[in-house]
């Protein structure tokens, strides 16, 4: 495999440099002093970032924009194998990495790299841990697929001791890490279009705990079926937590959030407990039973490392969340606008159970699905999460990488929805929905669009209205 050497800068060509995870590995090498070009479909702010730090960029993959001075290439598992600007890099023999392969040869530059992987929850756990990296002066290097709130970046360059990246588990790109310390936050069914089944997720989580050495920490969550049985091969050191019901204390986790209760907005605070002694209170800027969790996964590693006990609780309790986590847009007509990634059925439950703590009358979600893989081999849990709205508008399917095979839609969700008796509504384009909300909508409604592809302009549009 290709050797990434930060004192040797090559010219590296990303194909796809406009994703949050690929722009941000661009900018590293841009700042290290390489030449960077790249493609991708549409042009975004991440991309014209890119253009002022001096790369190079084209709109749309194609063979010419692979150039004789290129000496190395990156892809995403996006990139299909027929992409003709892959087979002509293929074509000319050029060397390769993937963007997890990228990934795993920048974590081996820091003496401390902390990997925060699960299937829910990776990117608002990691932006809480680097803040509180930041905030005790600590100065990390930052990967993390959102935009944080403060320093208003997706991949920061810090200094060379720490280094906290988001680790997805699609494809196993994580397993081509080289992580010094790993969280592990849940594993739960999902990307379904690669892997077999949730034993197959649980296996991969495994191997990737597994990647820590002998005096690195695995930070696991305790509310995992069978985490003894799961990690007992890893080679670093164990550490649980968990919540635990009002006045559990001691509880087998070794961080323990126990007392938990939420004011009108959702947000959280508990009693905080390390192997059975009480560390102090801490309130929340997030919201939601599932961020009380992940917040002490945060805790966890934050401890490891010394981080002021004082400054951690000032961190817990100023973060908010990324972009696109429960983020509230606007006022529109009375209605308050919120905006969230959820995509999966076990995010919707966990956005819409915090959706319920506020006193709003009426919860209405705009959705769009996230490729017809994910849709169709959870169209039950899909029905079942989604029901917890009040009322459902469903927007097409975002293929992102996938082709529409005709088997699964939009309209047939809804029609299951409205089968299991619920207010549900179908349109084709942003533009209708906006208008049947433009009239529908009403004061005190809770609107949420909710998606991992670009619904979020539907709630955007609404408030330039």
């Amino acid at each position: 495999m290709y050797q990434i050497d930060l004192k040797k800068p090559v010219h590296v060509h990303f194909l796809g440099i406009g994703g949050i995870s690929m722009s941000g590995l661009a900018k590293f090498l841009l700042v290290n002093g390489f030449t960077v070009s790249g493609s991708d479909d549409h042009d975004s702010p991440l991309i014209e970032e890119l253009k002022k730090l001096g790369g190079k960029v084209n709109i749309g993959l194609k063979a010419a924009n692979i150039t004789d001075d290129i000496d190395l290439i990156i892809y995403t598992g996006s990139i299909h194998p027929d992409n003709p600007e892959f087979m002509e890099a293929r074509r000319r023999k050029l060397p390769e990495l993937s963007r997890g392969e990228l990934m795993g040869e920048l974590m081996k530059n820091f003496p401390h790299a902390i990997g925060i992987s699960g299937t829910d929850g990776k990117t608002t756990t990691t932006s809480l841990l680097s803040m509180m990296f930041l905030n005790a002066g600590m100065d990390p290097t930052i990967s993390v697929g959102g935009i944080i709130p403060g320093i208003d970046t997706n991949f920061k360059i810090g200094g060379n001791d720490y280094f906290v990246v988001e680790s997805c588990e699609y494809t196993n790109s994580f397993l081509d890490f080289f992580p010094t310390d790993a969280v592990i936050l849940n594993i739960r069914e999902d990307h379904l279009d690669f892997f077999k089944d949730l034993n197959d997720i649980r296996n991969s989580f495994a191997r990737f705990a597994a990647l820590v050495p002998e005096k690195g920490l695995v930070v696991v969550n305790g509310e995992i079926e069978d985490h003894q049985k799961l990690f007992k091969n890893i080679h670093g050191t164990l550490k649980t937590y968990g919540l635990a019901e009002d006045g559990e204390v001691p509880s087998s986790y070794d961080y323990t959030a126990t007392n938990i209760s939420y004011d009108d907005c959702g947000r959280g605070e508990y009693d905080l407990y390390e192997e059975g002694v009480l560390l102090g209170h801490v309130k929340l800027g997030l919201m939601g039973r599932h961020n009380v969790s992940n917040s002490l996964a945060a805790v966890a590693v934050a401890r490891k490392y010394d981080v002021p006990f004082s400054s951690m609780l000032k961190t817990l309790k100023d973060f908010t969340g990324t972009k696109r986590r429960f983020e509230y847009k606007g006022n529109f007509k009375g209605a308050e606008v919120y905006d969230d990634y959820a995509h999966n059925p076990d995010e919707i439950r966990a956005t819409l159970n915090t959706a319920r703590r506020f006193k709003r009358k009426r919860i209405v979600t705009v959705f769009q699905p996230h490729t017809y893989s994910r849709t169709k081999s959870l169209l039950k849990e899909f029905v079942e999460s989604l029901s917890m709205s009040d009322v459902i508008v469903m927007a097409d399917i975002y293929s992102a990488r996938e082709i529409d095979d005709g088997t699964v839609s939009s309209e047939m969700l809804k029609d299951l929805l409205v089968k299991n008796g619920k207010e549900a509504y179908y349109f084709s384009s942003f533009k209708e929905i906006e208008n049947f909300l433009s009239g529908f909508s009403s004061t005190n409604d809770l609107l949420i669009t909710m998606g991992a592809g670009d619904i979020v302009n539907v709630g955007d549009d609404l408030l330039c209205l």
